[in-house]
């Protein structure tokens, strides 16, 4: 199958000379969700802002379903739906007519019944006489949500969609989210929330410095690149003298005033020194608590990759 998106070695380098993408190639297949996450001023925006047909690459080429998204820009941009970062809203219209005015936007004939199963989807139903000015920031985001599906797109763009929306919310939009993609909508997010790509990304691309570092399966990804960690909890603690000598070869660091041991390894290795370590406690005459272990999160990876382009 064809992908839906297709970027080809994306630049793009604004009048003050700064190169805000570096030759970014990507394709994004249909009915995926794919969470794109990046510092600040990583090129995230930049990147959507481009595909949406809001800014024009330096060089390079966008193709949506098909479409070049410079030459064919109507044909585009009808399958697309944005969602922005910033609270762009028509403070002293109605919810109701915003979202429909939306729609109308986009070339689609009036249609009150989707508008009325968006609204209520997004738990805006009962604001829909409201005056945009009297919503809370986090409603004044689903509104912008529910402007972006008005039209009934086939690719969605979320830019920091839960920015200042508080964790209920944030978990409703996520269950809205899931229930698009099973409806067959391709929807792309960046985020500074690493959980939601945990929670919610089928794969996830990290982009810093203009550039794409990686995409990947996000089960893949925590499985190539996560590591895990050994965390041995002592009956008593290491004082002032600290590591006995036999256990400095293992890298263990020591937490909770010296009650904890935590060791870092390599969980897809054949070998991962855990045996050779236990024994090692013993032999400093070391008595154990308790042991456990804990896997690197996809924040712990997003950190790691970053770090070493830095």
């Amino acid at each position: 199958m064809a992908p839906i998106v297709t970027v080809s070695n994306l630049v793009k380098t604004y009048g003050s000379g700064f190169q805000a993408l570096k030759g970014v190639s990507l394709e994004i297949e249909e009915g995926e969700i794919l969470a794109l996450l990046g510092p600040n001023g990583a090129g995230k925006t930049t990147l959507i802002s481009i595909i949406c047909g809001i800014v024009n690459p330096s060089s390079g080429s966008v193709h949506v379903n098909g479409h070049d998204v410079v030459k064919d820009f109507r044909a585009t941009r009808s399958i697309i739906g944005l969602v922005p970062q910033e609270l762009t809203t028509d403070q002293f219209e109605t919810v109701w007519n915003t979202v429909s005015f939306s729609r109308g936007l986009h070339g689609k004939k009036a249609n009150p019944a989707h508008i009325e199963k968006v609204l209520r989807d997004l738990s805006l139903w009962d604001k829909k006489d409201n005056m945009l000015r009297e919503l809370s920031g986090g409603m004044k985001r689903r509104v912008l949500i529910a402007k972006a599906l008005s039209h009934e797109p086939r690719i969605l763009f979320l830019d920091e969609p839960t920015a200042g929306v508080d964790v209920n919310l944030r978990k409703d939009m996520w269950k809205v989210v899931q229930t698009l993609r099973e409806g067959g909508v391709t929807i792309i997010l960046t985020t500074h929330y690493i959980e939601e790509a945990e929670e919610i990304a089928d794969r996830v691309g990290v982009i810093n410095g203009g550039e794409i570092l990686l995409i990947e399966e996000k089960s893949a990804l925590m499985k190539t690149l996560g590591r895990k960690q050994l965390r041995i909890e002592l009956s008593e603690p290491i004082l002032d003298a600290g590591l006995p000598r036999g256990l400095e070869p293992y890298g263990l660091v020591l937490e909770d005033a010296g009650a904890r041991l935590v060791y870092d390894y390599d969980a897809a290795s054949g070998r991962t020194g855990i045996t050779t370590l236990l024994a090692a406690v013993a032999e400093a005459g070391l008595r154990i608590k308790d042991i456990s272990t804990r896997q690197s999160t996809l924040e712990d990876i997003f950190v790691e990759l970053v770090e070493k382009r830095a």
